[in-house]
């Protein structure tokens, strides 16, 4: 039997299968078999709808030196800021008007946003908006802040961990940093109840086809909720700036995949999937995804979080992001639902 129809059959496959059925991504006809098979899963147990988040990247500073990042501690020429908690609060009541119910606080790991800071904040979100959704995207923390900030309120959690192989680790962080650190936050996240992300970038310096697989066994073991998957993109203040971006069509591929291994996850179509192609996000939807996160940070702000070399949407207000992707969204078949979009558990 052929490894498309085995994946498809059982996906929980052994890594070396899936070495086998990564190297299938450049094949037409399989990415189209897998992304059929994706789609039907999706549409199983989550129809058209296509969950929205309202992004708000409220810091710039970090603690880390992450070699792709272009806010990593290392770099003096970012330009730095920091949301006030008016700032914040103002996202989230624009966001409540244009219809999301889910926020997503994202930064750096800014040393300014104490424990106590992070739990004020969620309590007034969470007052203010009893029928939203919290997530966090702030990184690696302890795992009594995790405890803290889940019972200020917080629902999610994004923390990535960008690749599952220790060495391919290592090349993309500095020592300071480790794998099994960046596992054990998940695993902890898990346990105190958050909807938990994981995720990876596509093509990112030194990866290999092993690599990837790898990460498919970590994500068929730790079950997440939510899985990030993009390309990487160089950025131009980083040691990979002359390095290629990743794939398109291979982080398609592995979002079918990803749907297919876990039918019921969260599954965002990326804004770095959109910087690389314009139709990114739509192919990402009809690949298995069924997440957007249009930004809500202040426009102002928007070219400072600078992660990556031209990040699509930095000039829009949050109405016509959101109304241009709506646009989109619709014309593939698929609506944008404005409600919580909670994982099917």
């Amino acid at each position: 039997m052929d490894i498309i129809e085995r994946f498809m059959e059982n996906p929980k496959r052994s890594k070396e299968e899936y070495v086998e059925l990564i190297g299938r991504a450049e094949d037409r006809q399989a990415a189209q078999t897998l992304a059929q098979r994706a789609l039907q899963i999706r549409r199983q147990h989550y129809g058209n709808k296509v969950y929205t988040r309202g992004l708000i990247e409220f810091t710039n500073y970090c603690k880390n030196n992450c070699y792709y990042c272009g806010i990593r501690c290392g770099n003096k020429k970012a330009r730095r800021y920091r949301l006030t908690e008016e700032e914040i609060l103002g996202c989230c009541q624009e966001g409540y008007r244009l219809g999301f119910r889910t926020f997503v606080l994202q930064g750096g790991e800014d040393p300014y946003f104490t424990d106590d800071r992070m739990v004020s904040l969620i309590r007034q979100i969470r007052t203010g908006y009893t029928d939203c959704a919290i997530t966090l995207s702030i990184g690696e923390k302890p795992y009594e802040s995790y405890r803290r900030f889940r019972e200020a309120g917080a629902d999610r959690y994004l923390l990535r961990h960008e690749t599952a192989n220790e060495i391919h680790y290592g090349r993309l962080h500095p020592p300071a940093m480790s794998l099994q650190n960046r596992k054990n936050c998940l695993n902890w996240l898990k346990e105190l109840g958050y909807q938990t992300g994981a995720g990876f970038m596509v093509g990112s310096p030194g990866q290999k086809r092993e690599h990837l697989a790898e990460d498919l066994v970590f994500l068929s073991e730790l079950k997440p909720h939510m899985v990030g998957i993009g390309p990487f993109i160089p950025h131009h203040h980083t040691k990979f700036a002359h390095e290629k971006p990743g794939s398109v069509e291979l982080t398609l591929f592995l979002l079918s995949a990803v749907r297919i291994l876990l039918p019921k996850v969260l599954l965002p179509a990326t804004t770095a999937l959109g910087t690389l192609a314009f139709d990114g996000r739509i192919k990402g939807l009809m690949a298995g995804a069924n997440v957007v996160m249009p930004n809500l940070s202040p426009v102002k702000n928007r070219k400072q979080y600078d992660l990556y070399d031209n990040k699509i949407a930095t000039d829009q207000e949050a109405a016509e992001g959101k109304e241009s992707l709506s646009r989109q969204v619709r014309q593939a078949g698929f609506c944008l639902a404005d409600e919580r979009g909670d994982f099917m558990f």
